[in-house]
């Protein structure tokens, strides 16, 4: 006999908030895709832009004591909501990575996309200054006014792994983006 699936539904609630220059998402439609060579530039160029930029993230002040002692790491792994993820970017099930139709149509989990069905996003960024609830980092992909959901230290042994394999088409995107 075969044991029931239920899902239990869960409720997440923000630690803080990103405070940035962004104010949409550069994403693009998965349906469409990234046709013209042109687009795929102007992508990459600005996710460049972002890795550059500085943002801040406000943590809720009542919970300041979260940040005690952060300043004496130089990266965060940030977990925040992509709050501006379109419904119907919810629902996909599938796409060609980066909307490129010379891209093979994978599963979402398969991918780096914001278009998943919980836009839970993940980004490491570099601590430039902690006063007292305001972190201010570089490299947060994060839209203005996204909820963060947790912080963590970025501690390169606990992400280091050996053997890590990749399929081709995602090598060849990282390629693109260095």
């Amino acid at each position: 006999m075969e044991t029931p699936f239920t899902l239990q539904e869960i409720t997440l609630k923000p630690v803080g908030l990103v405070k940035n220059q962004i104010k949409d998402p550069i994403l693009f439609s998965h349906r469409e895709g990234l046709e013209m060579q042109g687009q795929i530039k102007d992508f990459l160029r600005k996710a460049r832009q972002i890795q550059q930029m500085s943002s801040q993230i406000i943590i809720d002040p009542a919970r300041a004591k979260l940040l005690s002692g952060i300043e004496d790491y130089s990266h965060l792994v940030v977990i925040y909501w992509g709050h501006r993820t379109p419904d119907g970017g919810r629902a996909l099930d599938q796409v060609h990575p980066m909307g490129r139709k010379d891209l093979p149509l994978t599963g979402v989990f398969t991918t780096y996309s914001p278009a998943r069905p919980n836009p839970l996003l993940v980004t490491i960024v570099k601590l430039l200054e902690c006063r007292e609830n305001v972190l201010t980092v570089s490299g947060l992909d994060a839209v203005d006014q996204s909820p963060v959901l947790d912080i963590k230290p970025y501690v390169a042994e606990m992400f280091q792994k050996k053997d890590v394999q990749t399929p081709g088409w995602m090598q060849s995107l990282m390629d693109e983006f260095n």
